[in-house]
């Protein structure tokens, strides 16, 4: 189907709040009878991969139109670009911090075990189980989790731009399904395909997961120790360095510029860079970089080695950031010296749950209150803002909070 065949079909698909396929009137019988005759071509291109005829056809059991709700997801462009401080609030905050010591207390013995074995930091593991699933939560979310193998054909049929990689993904998960780790009704994941409490993809399942509880099958969606294990195996297979951190949040002498590129900590030392919190660096002749995420004036960090092993889980430097800010805090290491160059005050996780209850009492907000800020909760901050006269920016400060306040 051409591109611009395509964008009929897929407005369709959108209208009257993503309903389903066939409670379209006119064009989704024909949507549904290509979906069908593409997914029956792709068992000839399944079993010559390697899929047998008997796994295809218990995959696709019941599965006969294709999912929406994945087409909308794949088709959306947030108009809002998030600054700095808002994508680390939403992911390193008091909550995230006091849940990651409990897991860790909770997993203890697996994760002694899974540092023996692969030498990966357990407060790293925790991190990124916290930024992928907030600790397994949003598998309980049946408006979040989708069926693999449904949500892959969508993408491999009708999504022009992320077909092939749909495709490659498809092929993969099958073969999951055919290893028996997993059964059909279970495999679940994003509508992208990220599966389990620790996202993985596939493919990276295939190359990195692990049975780490000894049950004989690698179950990354309900077994915590697998899912951990497999995140640890993956950093370790990409060059994690025992016993070392990712970085350092650093001070930067005034008035000066610095090179690009890597220099070990002792020579940043020596041209006047320091450790935020005034002690030494740990080992000198590390190889560290230089990152600055919000502008000369903003929080700094030197970044070593693991810092992009990190990035091999997801290749974005906020991504790997958070991170390891993240494992710190778990870890009781201490937040950041410096806080982003944020144009309000902050508000707690608490708080930011209470700004949404009050917003919803008033009529402005109909989502969760789950204290992450997105699209939902920043446009009822600035309906709420126009409404009492303040400037329309957004943002979930203590000013709006206090202003709510004061409304009861």
């Amino acid at each position: 189907m051409s591109d611009r065949k395509a964008r009929p079909f897929l407005r369709a698909l959108t209208v009257a709040g993503l309903s389903l396929a066939l409670m379209l009137p006119t064009g989704s019988a024909f949507a549904d009878a290509g979906f069908r005759q593409w997914v029956a071509s792709f068992r000839t291109t399944a079993t010559q991969n390697g899929v047998s005829g008997a796994t295809f056809d218990r995959a696709f059991r019941g599965i006969t139109e294709i999912d929406p709700v994945v087409l909308e997801k794949a088709r959306f462009q947030p108009e809002f670009v998030a600054p700095t401080w808002d994508y680390f609030d939403n992911r390193v905050h008091d909550e995230s911090v006091a849940t990651g010591r409990q897991m860790a207390r909770q997993w203890k013995p697996w994760l002694d075990r899974i540092e023996k074995r692969f030498g990966v930091d357990r407060h790293i593991l925790l991190a990124i189980w916290s930024m992928e699933s907030n600790y397994g939560e949003i598998l309980k979310r049946d408006d979040v989790m989708r069926s693999v193998v449904r949500s892959l054909a969508t993408l491999g049929y009708a999504d022009k731009r992320r077909a092939k990689f749909a495709r490659t993904q498809l092929i993969a998960a099958l073969k999951i399904l055919q290893s028996g780790d997993i059964d059909e009704s279970h495999l679940t994941g994003s509508w992208a395909g990220a599966m389990g409490h620790t996202q993985f993809i596939p493919t990276s399942y295939q190359a990195y997961a692990v049975d780490m509880d000894g049950n004989g099958k690698r179950d990354i969606w309900s077994s915590v120790p697998d899912a951990l294990g497999t995140a640890a195996n993956l950093l370790a297979k990409n060059g994690w360095q025992s016993g070392r951190t990712w970085g350092y949040e650093v001070v930067l002498p005034p008035g000066r510029k610095f090179p690009s590129g890597s220099m070990s900590l002792d020579k940043w030392a020596s041209i006047g860079v320091k450790r935020a919190n005034g002690k030494p660096f740990v080992s000198g002749s590390d190889q560290a970089e230089l990152k600055v995420l919000d502008g000369r004036q903003g929080p700094a960090f030197l970044v070593i080695k693991n810092f992009s092993v990190i990035k091999r889980y997801n290749n974005a430097d906020k991504y790997a950031l958070a991170v390891g800010l993240l494992a710190d805090e778990i870890a009781g290491y201490g937040g950041m010296v410096q806080d982003w160059n944020r144009p309000f005050t902050k508000l707690s996780f608490v708080e930011r749950q209470e700004l949404q209850q009050r917003l919803s009492q008033y009529g402005y907000y109909t989502g969760k209150f789950d204290g992450k800020i997105g699209s939902g909760s920043r446009s009822a901050i600035m309906a709420y803002q126009a409404k009492i006269g303040m400037q329309q920016d957004g943002h979930p400060s203590m000013e709006v909070l206090s202003r709510l306040r004061r409304n009861q």
